[in-house]
């Protein structure tokens, strides 16, 4: 499978696969164990792995250090309309960090997955 992915860490395999799957327009390419999927969309590729499982993502760094969920590294998903999908969002019970914010180049929310993962969502001006 070559090409350029993305891996976030979770807490929760399952909750980050319906997650993704029933919000965000994923499909589940792979899911060859219970602390491990692989979804797409559009042709980008989303690693969720989870904190235990023989897995090399959740293995402790040299220093002990260990891989968890968070920061604010995000994958960017692109909406025509951001409101109507915040509030769609909201509804279901989504953790947003921030309001709508309107920049030079569009708008954007930061909204967290299931384990705190950041996606920002962000609507391209009308031209």
């Amino acid at each position: 499978m070559p090409g350029i992915s993305m891996r976030y860490i979770v807490d929760d395999v399952d909750a980050a696969v319906e997650f993704y799957t029933r919000h965000l327009g994923f499909s589940v390419a792979l899911r060859p164990a219970p602390s491990f999927a692989i979804l797409t969309r559009d042709g980008f590729r989303l690693f969720v792995s989870g904190m235990t499982g023989p897995g090399g993502a959740s293995q402790a760094m040299p220093d002990g250090r260990k891989p968890e969920p968070g920061g604010w590294n995000r994958i960017q998903i692109e909406v025509g309309d951001l409101e109507a999908k915040v509030t769609a969002l909201r509804q279901t019970g989504a953790r947003f960090r921030n309001e709508i914010v309107q920049g030079i180049g569009g708008k954007q929310i930061l909204l967290d997955d299931p384990a705190g993962n950041p996606i920002e969502l962000f609507e391209a001006p009308k031209r």
